[in-house]
């Protein structure tokens, strides 16, 4: 992790696992700030959510992922055709997400759209960057929701975001591109962003997807846990 040196992985132990849904098919996740969605390369980095609940559930395979430092819904699948019709659906941008995060000063457009091509910053992975001539097209939709004074006496942003593409880091590096770094950011926050929260104040809340065996719309909810 070139862009972060200083980093010790410390994955939460509390909650240890938290299911929100499951059946024959699938299972739905809350994924604590802190874990890792998968295992790393390194001996140290093979506490995950994926092995966590392969103990449980032997047969889950990893659909999509979070950021390490992102709480939030996460599907796993629990058989092949599951795995392939929910795969689909992501691919195809069938599913709806939505994410939470509080953001550094005032987000002055209510409503917006964040239209930014992104890259691997490559000599500081894993970050990203906007590169309008190399980088893959990446959206994300914005509706404001609150704002409230920080203990700095600085301004905050309760924003709602709701990607349409899924890059690595999009929806971090798209509210920094605007001048807004989310709150805990190790990454990309500035100093007064990253010491207001110890951890990263980015929560996928809402995931709604079509069930890949019954095609019922399911829509999951997480609570946020930092509005």
């Amino acid at each position: 992790m070139a862009a972060n040196p200083d980093f010790i992985y410390q994955p939460p132990m509390s909650p240890y696992l938290e299911i929100i849904y499951q059946d024959d098919d699938m299972v739905v996740l809350n994924k604590s700030s802190g874990l890792l969605s998968v295992p790393g390369r390194l001996p140290e980095h093979q506490d995950c959510l994926q092995n966590r609940v392969q103990r449980v559930l032997p047969t889950a395979t990893v659909v999509h992922r979070l950021d390490m430092a992102t709480s939030g819904i996460i599907i796993m699948a629990l058989n092949k055709p599951a795995h392939v019709a929910i795969s689909r659906q992501f691919e195809q941008r069938k599913t709806k997400k939505s994410y939470i995060a509080r953001v550094f000063g005032k987000v002055t457009e209510i409503e917006g759209s964040v239209d930014l091509p992104l890259i691997c910053d490559w000599p500081n992975r894993p970050k990203q960057m906007v590169d309008h001539d190399n980088g893959k097209q990446s959206l994300t939709n914005y509706s404001v929701l609150s704002y409230s004074t920080l203990s700095s006496g600085d301004e905050s942003t309760l924003i709602e975001l709701r990607p349409v593409t899924g890059r690595s880091h999009q929806l971090r590096v798209h509210m920094l591109a605007i001048g807004h770094p989310i709150l805990g950011d190790r990454l990309y926050a500035h100093e007064k962003a990253l010491s207001i929260s110890s951890r990263l104040n980015l929560h996928a809340r809402n995931l709604s997807l079509t069930h890949p065996v019954t095609g019922e719309l399911l829509c999951f909810v997480a609570p946020c846990p930092f509005d």
